[in-house]
């Protein structure tokens, strides 16, 4: 009877502690639920707003179709993303579509550039080879009719881009007005995969600076460099300008990729630093052979910006360039790209960019070396002019331009710059 009765007395021991456990489990279950301990709590209890917030307007707002969930969706997400930086942004569809065609440098259309000049379309440069240039398409024709439709006077340029690409191999029906002759011109044009231009404006100054402007980067962007790089340097260059102003930037290898002649084999070029510490990416030049040793000037300016900076940072810090110019944007963050349904994306702010040496790029720009302030009247006709390098004549130039040739003090001090170091290095 002992044996049974303490065998009994250790059973209900058990039993208790095992009661008392399980008391315990619940209790810290609640107080990490009150403390938000639990894995999605947050975001259960966040959702669960979102979803009544939702329920309520489409139920309750005075237009049904204004309301209807799927809208409500779409501004919520809006509202969401892009409150937190100038960079990230909800993409529908057609935005999407129209960011992935600038990424990869390719879209389907006629290869011209346009802008609005006292609300009138205007062409500022037919691509060359493009469907556009083949038809004979010049730079300064109007714009006057897509499809039989007229443009309108004062219509957003992208609106009349969004008319003019397509699927490569349909047809679009074209209606222009050439102002030097008042001819009227109706073209006929099949669209086609139009390879995006940005090396510009390749040519030697001074008898022997290469000049090389960049206005983006995309997947063309450090093929068309080498070659141009290559060819200036087959005619004998001793120096270089590289033009970076004005450039929105693009992706982060064109820009590593740019920037590569320049650095050693396994030289650091920039790097990446996301919200943990393992989310650091080095970017190295992976080129082959000596780096490239003539004197190099950059120019930048308020707009140069992102992968722009990268490549300006990265010579700058490495002391391999010159920066002259004005301080550039400041947009040193990396946007990610996640896909969504519907061929919907979210560009999402997700690290920043340093350069070699650890200067964070965001919100400071990369500084010039020598300041030279341009007024944004003279940045707008200086872009204007270098679309048209080949005019130098005064008289013709004021007939197509409609302004005198402005100086660019910029290019200016760049190449006394050069000059200097060249007879420096001698």
């Amino acid at each position: 009877m002992t044996t049974l009765s303490l065998m009994f007395k250790r059973i209900l021991i058990l039993a208790g502690a095992a009661i008392l456990g399980f008391a315990a489990c619940l209790g810290s279950l609640r107080l990490a639920g009150s403390w938000s301990l639990l894995p999605n709590r947050d975001l259960d209890h966040a959702s669960g707003y979102v979803r009544e917030v939702l329920r309520t307007v489409n139920e309750n707002y005075v237009d049904p179709n204004a309301a209807s969930y799927e809208a409500l969706a779409r501004l919520s997400i809006h509202g969401m993303v892009e409150p937190l930086d100038p960079h990230s942004e909800y993409l529908e569809s057609r935005d999407n579509q129209e960011l992935e065609e600038d990424l990869d440098g390719e879209y389907g259309g006629i290869g011209i550039e346009i802008e609005t000049r006292k609300g009138s379309l205007v062409v500022t440069s037919p691509i060359p080879g493009g469907p556009g240039a083949k038809a004979g398409i010049q730079e300064g024709d109007e714009i006057l009719t897509i499809d039989g439709k007229l443009v309108g006077h004062g219509v957003a340029s992208d609106r009349v881009v969004d008319r003019l690409r397509g699927k490569p191999r349909t047809h679009v029906k074209v209606g222009l007005l050439r102002p030097a002759s008042g001819r009227h011109i109706d073209l006929d044009l099949v669209r086609e995969v139009v390879k995006i231009v940005s090396v510009r404006g390749v040519r030697v100054l001074d008898g022997s600076t290469g000049y090389i402007q960049i206005r983006e980067f995309s997947d063309h962007t450090a093929e068309q460099f080498d070659d141009a790089l290559n060819d200036l340097l087959a005619r004998g260059i001793d120096g270089l300008v590289i033009d970076l102003r004005n450039n929105p930037g693009g992706l982060v290898d064109a820009a590593v990729e740019v920037a590569e002649p320049f650095f050693r084999k396994g030289s650091l070029i920039v790097y990446t630093q996301g919200r943990r510490p393992a989310d650091r990416e080095n970017y190295y030049s992976e080129t082959e052979g000596e780096p490239l040793k003539i004197p190099v000037a950059v120019l930048v300016n308020g707009e140069s910006a992102s992968a722009a900076e990268i490549v300006a940072g990265a010579l700058k810090d490495a002391g391999k360039a010159v920066i002259v110019g004005e301080r550039s944007y400041g947009k040193g963050s990396v946007q990610t790209i996640f896909k969504l349904k519907n061929g919907e994306g979210l560009r999402l702010t997700t690290a920043h960019y340093f350069t070699p040496s650890g200067v964070m790029i965001n919100g400071r720009g990369v500084s010039p070396h020598v300041e030279v302030v341009m007024t944004p009247d003279e940045d707008l006709k200086l872009e204007r002019q270098a679309s048209r390098p080949e005019i130098t004549s005064p008289a013709e130039f004021q007939e197509h331009f409609d302004f005198a040739p402005v100086e660019d003090r910029q290019l200016d001090a760049a190449l006394d710059i050069l000059k200097a170091a060249r007879a420096l290095s001698r």
